[in-house]
């Protein structure tokens, strides 16, 4: 609303007299849009927003309830917006409304009846035909492709159920091992470099981690021994021994290396201090250890092995703080949930054949899902509530599952051998599987339903922090692509 200075009682022509009062002028207000809309205002403002529909960079459904709001459009179903370019239907007559759109009478809705009775809109101001076109929206289902859309060849790729050769880190680089080698693959660049060979000390690789921030990689090894490198400087910063066995699984916590071996112990070293003074050993499998993880808060870590028990741990004890036994054979695949605290996922070998879900708060089985074959690994996807299993004959297959629903959302098909190899990308949408058939294959199988990083504000103090890598210079704070 405009206003004008006006004189009072006399006209502008009539000079040395001036008024006191200001009188609003309603010219530049087009009441007409609420208030008593006429087909002549109608068509003006389609005339003036001729081609909205097409040229809106907004989805359909968002053009399609303005059209409804302004214009008085009776759009209700999703189809009438499929297509962008597609002409809406002509304007129905409007219907009398006020300025202010309240709710209907809220009189009797604390009963149960009348609440289930009303609308997910009931509340909301927009208009009945806008709430039955919202209603009608379904989601579309979210399409993942058959293939891989990349395939590496991994010779000597060892088809063992208890190792753990493959890993991504956080700067998005591939680890493997092969045979006495460990190999690096850059997925923004797709270089290959080798990191080490340890046929020179009669040696082969049986586990490979990459630590937090991606700058050490672990090594484990057949005699026992855990190689520590440090891929940036290009030199090998320690050698951890004590195993009287091979090491097949690894996890980092920090500054902190925990192995898990086949002589049935778990040992921690702190690569701050000395080895002997900061070494701690873990007795509670009575079989090989082959899966270790550390729980999102970092405060539990979980083992399994094959003696067919699940075990958590705490920093503060060397004695194990829960047992499961609900498997009935080998345990390798363990996952812990990023949406619920405390869910702890895991997956049997070939005479066991199911995921169970554990509640690590109250030490209780929550659900179970027999697969049918047996389970080698298994990830927890960061943006939704969806598990990915990699399993054995007779379909070589890596399944999605939905929680808590357990329905199978997918399958994924390709190996021809047992998928025992499985790894995420830091950005949580890539899978990369690894088997027998001496291949690694990348599959896109998760979707992001949120930025991977929020946009900069120069309110925000902690976005000017910089980080540090371990050689003392500052990190690239840009994030990786996976892919080529």
């Amino acid at each position: 609303m405009s206003w004008s200075l006006t004189e009072y009682g006399s006209s502008r022509s009539s000079p040395g007299k001036h008024g006191d009062r200001f009188i609003p002028s309603r010219s530049a207000a087009n009441w007409d849009l609420k208030f008593h809309r006429t087909q002549d205002s109608e068509k003006s403002l389609k005339e003036k927003w001729p081609s909205r529909q097409a040229t809106s960079g907004n989805s359909p459904i968002y053009s399609a309830l303005l059209d409804n709001e302004l214009l008085g459009v009776g759009i209700e179903r999703v189809q009438n917006v499929k297509g962008r370019g597609q002409r809406l239907p002509q304007p129905c007559s409007p219907e009398k409304e006020d300025l202010f759109v309240y709710s209907p009478s809220t009189e009797g809705w604390w009963r149960p009846d009348a609440v289930r009775a009303a609308s997910s809109h009931g509340m909301s101001s927009i208009s009945s035909k806008s709430q039955a076109l919202l209603a009608s929206q379904k989601k579309t289902p979210k399409s993942i492709s058959a293939k891989p859309f990349k395939i590496l060849e991994a010779p000597e790729l060892q088809d063992n159920f208890c190792l753990n050769l493959l890993d991504w880190s956080s700067l998005n680089i591939i680890s493997v091992g092969l045979g006495t080698s460990v190999f690096l693959w850059h997925a923004a660049t797709c270089q290959v470099v080798r990191v080490c060979d340890l046929s020179v000390e009669g040696d082969s690789v049986t586990s490979v981690c990459w630590s937090q921030r991606g700058i050490l990689l672990a090594v484990g090894t057949q005699k026992g021994f855990v190689h520590v490198w440090d891929v940036v400087a290009e030199r090998r910063v320690c050698v951890l021994n004590k195993h009287s066995s091979r090491v097949s699984v690894l996890a980092w916590n920090a500054d902190q290396i925990s192995s898990g071996s086949r002589d049935k112990l778990i040992l921690q070293r702190d690569l701050r201090t000395r080895a002997m003074q900061s070494r701690r050993c873990l007795q509670g499998h009575s079989g090989e250890v082959c899966g270790l993880e550390w729980s999102t808060n970092r405060r539990l870590l979980a083992s399994s092995g094959k003696d067919n028990t699940v075990v958590l741990w705490t920093p503060a004890s060397p004695k194990p703080v829960q047992q499961h036994t609900g498997h009935k054979a080998a345990v390798k695949a363990i996952a812990w949930s990023p949406h619920q605290h405390g869910l702890l996922a895991s997956g049997g070998c070939q005479a066991d054949c199911a995921i169970l879900f554990w509640n690590t708060l109250t030490n209780q089985i929550l659900q179970s899902i027999h697969t049918g074959s047996q389970v080698g690994n298994l990830a927890w996807s960061r943006h939704t509530n969806e598990l990915v299993s990699t399993h054995g004959s007779p379909e070589n297959q890596i399944a999605i599952w939905k929680y808590p629903s357990l329905a199978q959302a997918n399958k994924l098909t390709g190996h021809t051998c047992p998928v025992s190899h499985l790894t995420v990308s830091p950005d949580g949408q890539v899978i990369a599987t690894g088997a027998a058939d001496e291949t690694l294959r990348l599959w896109e199988v998760f979707n992001k339903t949120h930025p991977s990083r929020p946009s900069e504000s120069t309110l925000d103090l902690f976005t000017r922090i910089r980080t540090l890598d371990a050689s003392g210079k500052e990190a690239d704070a840009n994030g990786l692509t996976s892919g080529c």
